[in-house]
């Protein structure tokens, strides 16, 4: 995430690939498990480009990239200068003794999304959840202020096909269902961000996300907050309800949904964190920094917990 988003003078915008493939079932796990067995990250580069690459992956080569673009930008598989490595989070998921090794909790799937949609990387995808202002849209009324935006700031080599193909490809991967017929089928749809109207319309939906835990509502408040105003002891209720990047804009999430969260700060937080509504100020007083690996720590135990819970 970054403070200025798509405005940060050195910001590279990025509008493809994923080769017009949406994020698919097995398609995470695959890449992570690929990538945690070579014995080093610069062997990994190539697992992407080999000849055995197909074979190895199961599918066409244009997919191939795709499974690739895809765990990079959910947050499984990172890019250093030493090659291409796995995460906290694929670790978290997809490890041999990982939370969700099959994608079939709904706290994985925000994750993911929370990654994909909190992060300016991927340009469409950050720009429809944080900046565009509507409800429901035709895919020109996302393409046209892109490319507006793309003239502003001198981004070269952004054609309105290459735009349009990329929104498109978003909207399969957040429009569709488990047991679909539907090629684009995603894990992504789950969530019921984004809705049809009918065959050229599609709507953000906006309102109380119930199957969002406030484990992951607290472990994206902190990263956000560590990202927009690290030095800052308070955070105002606008800004995590509004601010580009913040936990209310990316999850879509309705006013009273996000009161509700801040009342159980302080227990949820362990103490760490505090909402405090006094004389008309409605914000977040943090009391107690965390490091982002002790906010991994304690995501991963939460959800360990909450999984033998629910098995119980």
């Amino acid at each position: 995430m970054n403070k200025h988003g798509l405005k940060s003078a050195d910001y590279r915008p990025c509008f493809s690939g994923h080769e017009t493939f949406p994020l698919r079932y097995g398609w995470l796990q695959k890449a992570y498990r690929a990538v945690n067995q070579v014995s080093s990250a610069k062997d990994a580069v190539h697992l992407f480009r080999d000849p055995e690459s197909i074979a190895r992956f199961g599918v066409g080569r244009n997919m191939v990239s795709a499974i690739r673009y895809w765990a990079i930008a959910a947050g499984v598989l990172e890019e250093t200068r030493a090659g291409l490595q796995t995460t906290w989070l694929g670790t978290m998921l997809f490890d041999e003794n990982g939370t969700d090794p099959y994608l079939e909790e709904d706290a994985s799937l925000w994750l993911l999304h929370w990654y994909l949609a909190g992060r300016c990387r991927l340009t469409s995808v950050y720009w429809l959840f944080n900046e565009f202002r509507g409800g429901s849209f035709v895919r020109q009324d996302i393409v046209a202020p892109l490319l507006k935006l793309a003239e502003e700031r001198g981004w070269s080599r952004v054609a309105s096909t290459t735009v349009d193909r990329d929104l498109q490809c978003i909207l399969r991967s957040y429009i569709g269902g488990r047991g679909s017929s539907e090629a684009g089928e995603s894990v992504l749809a789950e969530l019921g961000l984004i809705r049809p109207m009918d065959k050229q319309r599609s709507r953000l939906s906006r309102g109380r996300k119930p199957n969002l835990s406030n484990a992951i509502f607290l472990y994206c408040l902190n990263e956000f907050w560590n990202n927009f105003a690290p030095d800052q002891a308070t955070m105002s209720f606008e800004n995590t309800a509004y601010a580009p990047g913040s936990p209310g804009r990316v999850f879509l999430l309705e006013e009273d949904d996000i009161v509700d969260r801040l009342e159980q700060l302080e227990e949820i937080s362990g103490g760490a964190l505090v909402w405090s509504e006094t004389a008309g100020l409605r914000q977040i007083i943090r009391s107690k920094k965390r490091s982002i690996k002790a906010e991994q720590r304690i995501l991963r135990e939460t959800l360990i917990s909450d999984c033998i819970r629910m098995a119980a």
